[in-house]
């Protein structure tokens, strides 16, 4: 009599979550996180929603980010990635000094307008003066460039006799992200206020070009 072959074990099937590239398993959990911080703030976020957002768990989670405070962390970094990088994409140094200022108003408004996510973190962010985003050591770094290819346009404007001297480059991106986040935070009270919808499209188009006459206006000479 033989004996009967003995079985091979199941191979245990690998999890979805295995299977994935780690860059994109750690992508997929900033998108998620960034949508529950944006939605809840840091102190309503639950670990739990991110991971079922994610469809990853918990594990893989504290793997890629050790706790909620760093995901955090990790999300405000790569929110304020993502708009210095696509202004690296108006190439300003290639645009007219008039046509630079104009198409970085026009695009600090439409980045806000389509990154309702941004604007909340930053009101997070505020509310906690700003304590995780000193975590972030290049932060200063990456926004000094920005200014300086800013200060260049403004440079060039002035030498072509259409900008005036000695232009702050930061007051006049200040001029721009405080127009367009005071409306964007305030829309609720403000339309409630003044009996007019500020979120219709023709208000929206309208404040967009706001934007560009009051900046261009401060800083054109006279």
């Amino acid at each position: 009599m033989t004996d009967s072959p003995t079985k091979p074990k199941p191979v245990k099937a690998k999890s979805k979550t295995s299977q994935r590239d780690p860059e994109r398993t750690r992508a997929q959990i900033l998108e998620a996180a960034t949508s529950e911080f944006a939605e809840k703030g840091i102190g309503g976020a639950r670990v739990d929603a991110i991971a079922a957002r994610a469809g990853t768990n918990k594990r893989m989670l504290y793997h890629y980010f050790g706790d909620k405070d760093q995901l955090y962390t990790a999300v405000l970094g790569n929110a304020y990635a993502g708009i210095r990088n696509a202004e690296k994409k108006l190439n300003l140094a290639g645009r007219t000094p008039e046509d630079g200022i104009r198409e970085l108003a026009l695009f600090t408004w439409h980045y806000f307008v389509d990154h309702p996510e941004f604007l909340s973190l930053l009101g997070t962010e505020n509310l906690h003066r700003a304590a995780y985003l000193k975590q972030l050591s290049y932060i200063p770094e990456m926004h000094s460039h920005f200014i300086s290819e800013l200060a260049q346009v403004l440079e060039r404007g002035e030498a072509a006799g259409i900008f005036l001297a000695g232009t702050d480059p930061l007051n006049v991106y200040l001029t721009m992200a405080s127009m367009t986040c005071f409306y964007l935070n305030n829309h609720y009270t403000l339309s409630t206020i003044f009996g007019r919808e500020l979120m219709a499209q023709d208000s929206l188009d309208a404040w967009k070009q706001q934007i560009v006459s009051v900046t261009l206006g401060s800083i054109r000479r006279r």
